[in-house]
């Protein structure tokens, strides 16, 4: 039996061994090849955890993280390890940077781990064994400690004090004693469970801040020149929390109430439960991390960060279509100029190159190219102020508050219409113009939930109001007579589409002007729409474009 537990043993020190060194020949060979991971509904929903607890002005707000599918561009660039990176990854992607320095830095970060693969190596190393938290975010756990209320150590004291007469009380009478001592320990195991029960969810949390402490530690031994602030915020916070994980074997041994037979685990188990001694040091611990959660707070963002530098510097070794950094202008109201713009996530994306030095009116038919080229400028603006990485040959413009009207739908639970719903969006981009940071926004078919005339008239001075000293716009409109009414104001810009024999084809390219051509009606055609529907459309039309009104 001995030998057959020291093989099992052995054979698991080898494996671990060789899992390690796989691990390090992975990361130290296919840094850029990003992980390929599933997310369910409920795990993803954890990720927001440090951005939701940590609100700060400019952030995305949810419906320009929706309209631009920000969703699927984090999952698609999320290449950590951890739950600090991972969660920091994701409030990096949506509070976009308004200070020089701190965007400085990360790009310094970025390209120290992209060029000192050694270095990367042992980061990603200690990053890894950090891992995840589980189900739940620790913000999860953090947010509800106040829901344990006041907890003292004073009645587990008394209870443990109890056991001194008991025990004098064995030696006057035996039998007497004895029985005493039996009922105080049934009394004890019997109240252990019921606050066993209550803390056992927030043990998840506090095994992961004692792994932060950890990882934090591990770090400061690296003494990386490159990350010396980091390392410094590290040991001071690190420092801070000392205490935290005194005695936290009691608590979060392996083999606590594991079930797992070994006579020790069961003998301490016992223990545990007739003098509460982990009960007792987790209220300690408890009343620590009240006291000290800005410094839990700083280790996970400090970690964290550390893997987003290394993430993103894997994202733009896996962009085959290339990336640049981006020339940001802090203090001048400066357009947008960029060569050969593309979108993350499409396999075989059109490059477009655009300069705009005031408002951008696009238009062109459906599915020719409009709304991807809002969500490619949108996203890469984004990029520009979070990784600091654009999709791009060459990307230069000023800092923005970036927001957006495009993806919306009718919202059936409150009972609003669709046009309730768009013109709620455009208000709070209107709320946002003349306050602290200019405005870049992104709107896909202003006012499209109601009738022509209104439209053309309200959308018009919308769009002129998107325009002022604080506010740049890229908008797309299948209303061509807006192209006219605002091209004092706005650059115009399309796409177009050729049929070619009955079929067709949609090349994608930005085009200065505004749309020359109407092929929604030819495309009825192509579609095999019957030949008397077609003409009499187009005789409709052709009647109203020439005498400003509609033939019955």
């Amino acid at each position: 039996m001995v030998v057959f537990v020291g093989v099992l043993l052995a054979k698991g020190v080898y494996d671990a061994q060789q899992d390690k060194k796989k691990l390090i020949s992975h990361l130290r060979h296919k840094y850029g090849e990003l992980q390929k991971r599933e997310y369910r509904p409920e795990q993803y929903a954890t990720i927001s955890g440090y951005f939701s607890k940590h609100p700060e002005e400019g952030q995305l707000d949810d419906i320009t993280w929706n309209d631009l599918n920000m969703d699927d561009v984090f999952k698609s660039l999320n290449d950590t390890y951890s739950s600090a990176g991972e969660e920091i990854l994701y409030d990096t992607l949506r509070t976009p940077c308004f200070e020089e320095e701190v965007l400085a830095h990360r790009e310094e970060l970025i390209q120290y781990v992209s060029n000192h693969t050694e270095e990367r190596v042992r980061l990603q190393l200690i990053l890894c064994e950090l891992g995840r938290t589980g189900r739940f975010s620790m913000y999860n756990y953090l947010e509800h400690l106040d829901l344990l209320g006041d907890r003292s150590n004073v009645k587990h004291w008394i209870l443990n004090l109890c056991y001194i007469p008991c025990v004098v009380f064995c030696v006057l009478n035996p039998a007497y004693g004895v029985l005493s001592l039996v009922a105080l320990m049934l009394y004890n195991i019997l109240s252990y469970f019921k606050e066993k029960n209550e803390i056992d969810p927030y043990i998840t949390s506090f095994a992961y801040i004692m792994r932060l402490q950890a990882a934090a530690g591990k770090v400061e031994r690296l003494n990386i020149k490159a990350i010396a602030e980091e390392t410094a915020v590290l040991r001071e916070h690190r420092k801070q929390l000392g205490r935290f994980r005194r005695g936290s074997f009691w608590l979060m041994s392996a083999g606590r109430m594991s079930g797992s037979g070994n006579p020790l685990d069961i003998l301490l188990d016992y223990f545990r439960m007739a003098c509460h001694i982990d009960l007792m040091k987790f209220n300690s611990m408890l009343t620590q991390v009240r006291e000290r959660i800005a410094d839990v707070d700083m280790l996970f963002f400090t970690l964290g960060s550390l893997e987003t530098a290394i993430t993103i510097g894997a994202y733009r070794n896996s962009l085959k279509g290339g990336c640049c950094v981006p020339s940001l202008v802090f203090d001048d109201d400066r357009g947008i100029c960029a060569d050969n713009l593309y979108h993350p996530l499409l396999a075989n994306p059109v490059k477009n190159s655009i300069k705009a030095d005031r408002g951008v009116l696009l238009t062109g038919s459906n599915a020719s190219g409009k709304s991807t080229f809002l969500k490619t400028a949108a996203i890469n603006a984004v990029f520009a102020q979070t990784i600091h990485t654009v999709l791009a040959d060459s990307y230069e413009g000023g800092v923005y508050q970036i927001c957006s009207s495009m993806a919306l739908r009718d919202d059936i639970a409150s009972g609003e219409s669709y046009y309730m719903v768009e013109i709620r969006a455009i208000k709070r981009i209107l709320d946002l113009i003349g306050k602290e940071r200019r405005v870049l926004c992104f709107v896909d078919e202003v006012l499209r939930g109601t009738n022509t005339v209104e439209r053309i008239a309200a959308g018009a001075e919308i769009l002129l109001s998107l325009t002022s000293a604080h506010a740049m716009c890229f908008a797309a409109t299948h209303d061509v007579e807006l192209t006219g009414l605002l091209e004092k104001y706005y650059d115009n810009y399309h796409f177009e589409e050729e049929i070619v024999e009955n079929d067709i084809y949609f090349n994608y390219r930005l085009m200065k002007g505004k749309a020359a051509t109407r092929n929604a009606i030819r495309l009825l055609s192509v579609m095999g729409y019957q030949k008397e529907i077609i003409e009499n459309a187009e005789r409709r039309a052709e009647s109203f474009m020439q005498e400003g009104k509609w033939i019955e």
